[in-house]
């Protein structure tokens, strides 16, 4: 099992920017957050967790894995759409990964390429097959590419965290990115702490 790697540089970088993240971070301590080295995998996890809870992805992710065992292109390919929904997800998602798997097969999809790519360049290039939106892109660079400055403006719970933390009651455009430059380079790090701040690891 392989963790979001991060450590002293960043921590000091996000406490000596923000106080009340600073609290946080000291409260919450380190955090182990999973990741998928291997590309393919991880952007079907992705598309699995889009609009579910953290809890529910792991769920249907762990089905998945059991019932494919290694999770490839030709895997996916060899299950039967209708095998795939039985696992918990739905149809369209089960379309959106099949498509995915064939894509990555006949090479439409050079996946490894993407590794060399900026982050704005992943998402452009994955945008454009069927149920890969920005967010899934952004979850695939973090938890896959361990990309350090990811700070997902379409992910719900993030916006939980802000609020929660800075006791907003919304989070707009302007008051997202004035945290995202505030984060800058390792958003990818204030995101694991809103996450749990989200998921109530602290009282605030």
């Amino acid at each position: 099992m392989e963790f979001f790697n991060y450590g002293e540089t960043e921590i000091s970088h996000l406490k000596n920017r923000d106080k009340k993240l600073a609290v946080a971070i000291d409260k919450i301590g380190i955090i182990k957050r999973e990741v998928n080295p291997d590309l393919f995998s991880a952007l079907v996890n992705s598309i699995v967790g889009q609009q579910i809870s953290t809890k529910a992805q792991a769920t249907v992710w762990q089905r998945i894995k059991s019932g494919l065992g290694e999770v490839t292109p030709q895997s996916v390919l060899a299950c039967e759409p209708a095998v795939l929904q039985g696992y918990g997800i739905s149809f369209r998602k089960a379309t959106y990964i099949r498509n995915a798997a064939e894509k990555v097969a006949d090479g439409s999809l050079n996946i490894e390429k993407l590794l060399t790519k900026s982050d704005a360049e992943v998402c452009r290039d994955l945008s454009q097959f069927d149920g890969v939106g920005v967010w899934t892109a952004e979850m695939l660079m973090l938890f896959s590419m361990q990309r350090p400055d990811v700070l997902s403006y379409g992910d719900l719970a993030i916006h939980r965290g802000l609020c929660m933390l800075y006791r907003h009651r919304k989070i707009t455009r302007q008051l997202f990115e004035k945290y995202r430059r505030r984060y800058s380079p390792y958003g990818s790090v204030a995101s694991l702490y809103l996450w749990a701040i989200a998921g109530g690891a602290l009282e605030v």
